[in-house]
């Protein structure tokens, strides 16, 4: 099966997707000392766990490769791509044994920001870093490879565009794309959760935080920004927004 979208601007910008194709190929999967370093060198909450638990992400890590097709469009992806792919799918299900996606097939990381309507990677309107697709998309994420990388080559900002991406994904897996993980929240914390969500809002509106403007266009939008924040800069988001940090850490990490 071959699907081509907005043939001619595909064609023109060398963007194209053939799916049939692409599954005869076997995955390709870094071997495991590949991986071990890039994770050492490069994923700072990997390296922030114990022994035992480094041992659990990366058999983690593994199991991602070995389920989720990455597949490069308009660029070679490297080890690096796809070890940081499959970190920023394990990261905020880490604290929960045993829980995969079930709403994603494939990756397809294009070589920078990209247009969401047409998926132009050429002209104006680009800014598009990462996407969770619908309609004849469905079950595909589209990341930028330049963000990718940028998210975790620079751990110093609170930005992590694939992370932001699969808690789309995990707010998803209840039914609805809310900012209600509905499958890690306990109840209980259901409406302090919203309550938090919509003063934080506001907070980011009248120019007193320091979180991405972005999480104020809707509430799916904001659980996927302070994800980044939080898992990225854990410790500044403790200092600067304890309350939400704390409920951050009910949501992803609530055994701890």
């Amino acid at each position: 099966m071959v699907v081509i979208m907005f043939a001619g601007a595909i064609i023109i910008s060398g963007v194209f997707l053939f799916f049939a194709f692409r599954r005869t190929k076997p995955l390709k999967i870094p071997v495991s000392g590949v991986q071990e370093k890039i994770l050492g060198q490069y994923v700072t909450f990997y390296r922030d766990l114990a022994d035992t638990e480094k041992c659990r992400f990366r058999e983690e890590v593994n199991k991602f490769l070995h389920r989720i097709r990455i597949t490069g469009v308009g660029t070679a992806l490297e080890d690096m791509d796809r070890v940081f792919v499959a970190s920023a799918a394990v990261i905020p299900l880490f604290a929960f044994k045993g829980w995969e996606y079930r709403n994603i097939n494939e990756v397809i990381v294009y070589p920078g920001a990209f247009s969401s309507r047409d998926f132009r990677v050429e002209g104006e309107g680009r800014d598009t870093l990462g996407m969770v697709g619908s309609g004849p998309m469905q079950r595909t994420m589209i990341l930028s490879q330049k963000d990718l990388r940028e998210g975790f080559l620079h751990p110093n900002t609170t930005s992590n565009p694939a992370i932001h991406e699969f808690v789309h994904l995990i707010d998803k897996a209840d039914g609805a794309t809310d900012g209600l993980p509905e499958a890690l929240l306990r109840h209980s914390y259901a409406l302090p959760w919203l309550h938090r969500m919509n003063e934080e809002i506001q907070k980011i509106k009248s120019g007193r935080s320091d979180i991405n403007p972005y999480g104020t266009t809707n509430e799916a939008e904001f659980l996927a920004v302070a994800a980044e924040y939080f898992f990225n800069q854990p410790e500044r988001m403790s200092e600067r927004h304890p309350e939400l940090y704390r409920m951050l850490k009910e949501i992803f990490n609530p055994n701890a």
